[in-house]
Formats: C-alpha cells, structure tokens, sequence
C-alpha cells in the first residue's frame, strides 16, 4: 500500500481508544480513561505505578494485534481524545467510598475485577457497579479487602474488640461508631485518638482500625512536616491513620480540622503561568499518640478520644496479625450488618453538639443496640473541653474571673480593658510574670477569646462581641449549665 494511502498511526490508536475505553472529565478539568463495563478509571495523564492509561493503551494494542506504536503518535492521539472528552458531562470518580443510586453506598474491595459492596436500605451485596453510577480512583495506597461474610450474626464486632486493648465499653461504642461513619462517603467523622500508656498496643489497634476500610496493606505513618504533605497524602488513600503524634503545631491543627470537615486548596498548574487546578478534600483521620501537648480548641471538637489499656497477655507479633487476617472477612461482615441495621434507624439529632452528622449517627446505633455511644461521645468533648483548659492559661484565667460573677451577670468592657483585668487577675498581688504566649494586645486577646468560645460555653462563660457608640466592646454572661457528661442522650 503507497505510503499516503496509509491510515496515519494517531487515528489507529484513536479509533481502538473510543472503542474499548469510555473518556469523561471530573468538575476539576481532569480527564479520566475507563475500560467499557470497568469501574475502575485511571487518568489518562497519570504516569504512576499503580498503571496508566498509556501503558494499559499500548498493551492493548499489542495484545489485538494492531502493533506498536510510538510514543509521537500516542501523545498526539491522547492530546485528541482529552480534548474531546473535555466536551463531555461531568462525573466524579471517588477513592473506596462513594454515593450510588436510590440511596445506597458502595465499598471498593479494591480486587483487580472491580467486585465492590453496595450497601442499600434493605442490607448489602457484593456486585461490580455500573460505571456510570460508580468510578473508582485506586493509587498505590489502595489495598485489597476480602470478601465479607453473610450472615455473621454480630459475631465479627465481638473478635475485634477481642483483639483491640480498648480500656471500657463507651471506648468500644466510640470506635463502632467511627467505622461505621467511615462507610459514609458524604458523613463528617470526627479523628480518632488512640492514647494511653506505653505498652498498651495504639500503634497496633490503629492499624487493625485501619484496615478493616483499607486492607491488610494499610498501615500508619509518620506526621508530615508541613500541610501540603498532609494533603498529598490524604488525597491519595480514604483513611489516614499517623502514629505516635508527641507534638503537634498550630498548622497542622488547622490542617487537621479542614481534612475532618472538607476543605478546599487552589494551586498553580505546573508548566503553566496562570492556570490553576483545585484540591478538595474530607477524609476519615486517625492518630496515635500518648500525649500531644495543648490541643486546640478548634481541633478539640474535631476528635474522639479512644483509650487503651495494656494487655495482660503478650502475643507475637505473627500471631496477632495471623487471626487478624483470618477473621477480617467476618468483622468485615459484621461491620456491614450493622451499618445497615444503624441507617434504617430513626433517632433525633442533637442540635448542641460540632459534629451534628456523627452525633445522629451515634443517636442511631444507640437506638439501634443500646450501647450509649450518644452519652459517651459527650463524655468524652467533656474531657477534651477539660484538656484544653488545662493546657491554656487564659481560659483557666477567665473561668477564675467568671466564678466571681452571680449567676446570670453580664461584664462589657473593651478588649484593652479585659486584657488589664485578665492580666492582673493572673499575676496577682505577687506581681509574677506574664507566661509565654499571653496575648499583648486588645486584639490578640479578642482573638483567642473567640478560638476559645466553645469550650468556655461548656462551662457556662459565654463570650460575645459587638459594637456600641463608643466601640467595639467583648461581654462576658456566667450562666450555669448542666455539665455535658450530666446530659441524657437523646
């Protein structure tokens, strides 16, 4: 055949593209490649491990026998398919969880066929989803999870919290409830906290933690030395689990608090002056640690403490890990038994609490088993709200302050003028020093007072702010409240 009768190579891999691949776009501009009836799509610029598009394109030219091509005529052939996908609807792709039809929600097993769980209001299967319901994103992080058992009888709960050190049954409640928010793909879940002394096996109840959603692969990692690490790392896996947290800066408070409730990050394009592409994020966190130093008010709302005791019986590691793997598919069962018996669950939503979805969420598995999950959650922001004021001098300064006042008084004054009496109130008729951190201005002061708000609510100081005439002015009202570990759950 005369060389100008050939068909040009860029329309040979076009043409086996559009006939073996579906090509769609997520809101971001990011184009995305997926083998007809396949859930799983991988972006067609992607040059990682895990397989890309190219390398599944080249193969599969190879393999039905329309030759090799080289790499001028793919670029030129995948610069023509992302453009015309870039006309196509919008479709998000998710990363294990994701929303489905008529109200269900799916679990990718993260198997090489596509197999994921669909959990509906009357129980859940193990079925591939339509592509055009469901699109999987896996990276190197996505590990693989057994098939779940049927019909487990609550039994797999049981072996889980026998391999796990937790110290009471509120713990045991605290942790269920957690795996349970992290079955759903749009419920805020607060972090949890494995903490308690040395010994006691955090480390090794996260990753058991852990792996229930993530596979046997998922493990623990070290903090980040800055936000934008954190967000790579979060952006690739469902839960991030970092361990033996000892310390832990006001940026990665703030990081941590926008990981738990969704937030959003813009950044340059690379290779580019002006474009821009957007990071959205809401992931499941879990940490370790046995202590990390003041906690953040902010960040105090965000977590659930889970304590650990140390085992009275030690067991090899080998061991420990070799009856983990063996019942896996039962908890894994059991844990889906249960998120369906907890969804179809009527319960009200406490209005008073920061994590409204996961204190419904913990109204419902109440009213589904009665384990009290509602009165511990609240137990255990009491403790956090305890730990912050035990680690920040002005709130103990304000509350001293506060005790003074009758029931029900109200204080105004400017912040210059609460920044005098607060200070004179600390360094008292002994004159000592100011500490570190104190703030030194009205304005600093006016700050912190707000950080603090909740948790001196929770002690019946309410803090709130206006503007007069004369100025701005801060109002301190003393109101004595029911103490939250004193409230029934709903």
């Amino acid at each position: 055949m005369p060389e100008d009768e050939k068909t040009p190579a860029r329309e040979i891999i076009t043409d086996y593209a559009q006939a073996h691949f579906r090509y769609f776009r997520t809101a971001d501009g990011t184009v995305y490649a997926q083998r007809n009836g396949h859930p799983v799509a991988r972006p067609i610029r992607s040059q990682g491990t895990t397989g890309s598009h190219r390398q599944e394109l080249m193969v599969g030219l190879f393999r039905d026998g329309q030759g090799v091509f080289n790499g001028t005529a793919l670029k030129e052939a995948l610069d023509l398919i992302e453009a015309l996908a870039l006309t196509e609807d919008v479709q998000p792709v998710h990363i294990r969880v994701a929303p489905g039809f008529d109200g269900a929600t799916w679990l990718d097993l993260g198997r090489a066929d596509g197999q994921s769980v669909r959990i509906h209001p009357n129980g859940w299967d193990i079925a591939t989803p339509d592509p055009r319901e469901v699109c999987w994103r896996r990276t190197q992080l996505t590990g693989e999870l057994p098939p779940p058992v049927k019909d487990t009888d609550g039994k797999g709960i049981d072996l889980l919290m026998r391999l796990c050190n937790f110290a009471n049954a509120e713990t045991e409640c605290l942790a269920i409830a957690w795996l349970i928010g992290c079955l759903g793909p749009s419920v805020p879940v607060p972090a949890p906290f494995l903490t308690g002394p040395q010994g006691a096996g955090k480390s090794t109840g996260g990753r058991m933690l852990v792996r229930i959603i993530e596979g046997m692969t998922g493990d623990l990692r070290r903090a980040p030395k800055d936000e934008e690490n954190l967000i790579t790392a979060v952006a690739a896996g469902w839960v991030t689990a970092l361990d033996n947290l000892s310390h832990m800066t006001p940026e990665l408070s703030d990081a941590m608090c926008c990981i738990v409730t969704g937030a959003e990050n813009v950044k340059r394009a690379l290779f580019t002056d002006g474009d821009v592409f957007r990071v959205g994020y809401r992931r499941p966190l879990l940490l370790t640690g046995i202590d990390v130093g003041v906690i953040r008010p902010d960040l105090a709302e965000r977590l659930l403490p889970l304590r650990l005791e140390r085992p009275k019986v030690r067991r090899t590691e080998d061991e420990l890990w070799t009856e983990y793997a063996e019942v896996l598919p039962v908890v894994l069962g059991s844990l889906l038994d249960l998120t369906v018996k907890v969804r179809a669950a009527e319960a009200e939503t406490p209005t008073d609490l920061r994590m409204a979805d996961f204190a419904h969420l913990c109204a419902q598995l109440d009213a589904a088993t009665g384990l009290g999950a509602l009165a511990a959650y609240r137990a255990s922001l009491d403790d956090l709200n305890d730990d912050v004021i035990e680690g920040d001098l002005l709130a103990q300064t304000v509350l001293r302050h506060a005790a003074d006042l009758e029931p029900g008084a109200q204080q105004r004054m400017t912040s210059t003028e609460w920044l005098h009496c607060l200070s004179q109130l600390y360094t008292g008729q002994d004159f000592r020093a100011l500490p570190k951190g104190w703030p030194t201005t009205g304005k600093v002061l006016s700050d912190r007072l707000k950080r603090l708000q909740p948790t001196l609510a929770a002690r019946g100081v309410f803090i709130d702010s206006g503007r007069t005439r004369e100025g701005r002015y801060i109002e301190m009202t003393h109101s004595p409240v029911t103490p939250p570990h004193a409230q029934q759950a709903f």
